[in-house]
């Protein structure tokens, strides 16, 4: 049967009633000769191994079986079992109801077959059947063929077992036993030992010596890319929760140009977007994208690098910079509070009159009249004590004080008066 017939709805056979008659049907046709296999692969002919497979298919109760359950069943390869499928339904004796596929994350899927009866095997014995198209019905035999459906009936009752295969022991010669008496020559004495001149003295070296010690394995551009993915995750904390893989396939395009885990990290905390996404393997794709285009070269990954660190050491200064000290501690000791309070006393004296002055050209003018040095000490002493800068924000004025002690001591100083002003605590009257 051409492969175009091996379907339900092609075929000219009929479904069988019962696996017994299905067997007697394979038995018939393994008997009668009448198919040659026309591949150049496979048996040539259908053999006992064949009524073996169709034993274990006439077994289930859904005809679906899978190639490595029979392989397993019959104890035969998967290539095995397939040429002898094929075999069954080029005879008709099987048709395919459904085919088997693969599916993408689900896996294989087994065929599904209907166990048939092809057309000839009723002519040959004289079966008469009822109905229409693969649900013919039998409903008689014919007098010639009683005496062959009875033989077919035992064949298919009787378990077919698969012949076992015999090796020979070694492809030379047999060992056979001792025996005494039985020859006159022993194989003992043509035997000689080799001369002492021609045993091996261990002292030559061996053309192809083996080295024992060998070098790190090379990783190849996958191993590359997953060895990058697990040195970040080590090293950004926002990644410790992210999958090796996901970051494996993310820094793809920086792994395969050469690129450090500190140069990742880098370019990924040098530019920060308002709005990102949440998941931490997301937030790494947004920022690297386009980055192996940005910085192709080593130099430019190193300004980017310089960059990123020069900003981290500013974070970290503004995090330990004196101006988080509180303002109620000032300086501890006795000396250091005398010579605070003279500094302050002689900047208000020197201050006080521009502050006073109605005419608005003074003050830049008594601004101006101060030196380097005293700028410094004063902007010292505003980043030691905030309350100096709400101080000099009363006498001068915001703008002046601004220019002054810049904006970013005046709005720190604002911002801790306004949360002290918060946390005063009433004492109740009773």
């Amino acid at each position: 049967m051409t492969a175009a017939s091996q379907w339900l709805h092609a075929t000219t056979g009929r479904i069988a009633t019962d696996p017994y008659s299905w067997m007697q049907a394979v038995h018939w046709i393994h008997g009668s000769g009448l198919y040659t296999n026309p591949h150049n692969d496979g048996p040539k002919t259908l053999n006992t191994t064949t009524i073996a497979v169709a034993q274990e298919i006439a077994a289930l109760k859904e005809c679906r079986p899978s190639i490595a359950y029979l392989a397993r069943k019959v104890k035969l390869s998967p290539r095995s079992v397939k040429y002898h499928l094929r075999m069954l339904r080029e005879t008709g004796l099987l048709v395919y109801r459904s085919k088997g596929t693969r599916i993408a994350g689900v896996g294989g899927r087994a065929s599904e077959f209907e166990r048939t009866i092809p057309v000839v095997f009723d002519e040959a014995l004289g079966i008469r059947t009822v109905g229409e198209g693969v649900q013919r019905r039998p409903v008689g035999i014919a007098e010639k063929g009683r005496k062959a459906i009875g033989k077919l009936a035992k064949k298919a009752a009787r378990k077919t077992r698969r012949p076992r295969r015999r090796t020979p022991v070694s492809s030379g010669t047999r060992c056979t036993p001792m025996q005494v008496g039985t020859s006159g020559t022993s194989s003992a004495g043509s035997t000689h030992s080799p001369s002492e001149s021609k045993l091996a003295s261990g002292t030559r070296k061996s053309p192809t010596e083996k080295s024992s010690k060998r070098g790190p394995r090379k990783l190849n551009k996958v191993g590359r890319r997953y060895q990058l993915a697990r040195e970040l995750i080590q090293m950004v904390p926002w990644l410790h929760n992210a999958s090796v893989p996901r970051v494996a396939w993310i820094v793809r395009h920086v792994a395969d140009a050469g690129w450090t885990a500190l140069e990742v990290q880098a370019a990924a905390e040098l530019f920060i977007a308002e709005r990102e996404p949440r998941r931490p393997s997301a937030v790494l794709a947004w920022r690297l994208r386009g980055a192996h285009t940005l910085f192709n070269t080593p130099e430019r990954r190193q300004v980017a690098v310089e960059q990123w660190q020069d900003s981290r050491r500013a974070e970290k200064a503004r995090h330990t910079e004196p101006a988080l000290i509180p303002a109620q501690q000032g300086p501890r000791s006795a000396a250091a509070r005398r010579e605070w309070d003279q500094a302050f006393a002689a900047l208000r004296e020197q201050l006080t009159p521009a502050a006073e002055t109605t005419d608005v050209d003074l003050m830049p003018t008594a601004l101006e009249d101060l030196s380097r040095e005293e700028i410094i000490a004063a902007r010292l002493d505003g980043m030691r004590d905030p309350e100096v800068v709400l101080s000099a924000i009363s006498l001068l004025g915001e703008r002046d004080a601004r220019r002054l002690y810049t904006s970013r001591l005046v709005d720190q100083a604002l911002a801790l008066h306004t949360i002290n002003a918060r946390n005063t605590v009433l004492t109740p009257a009773f």
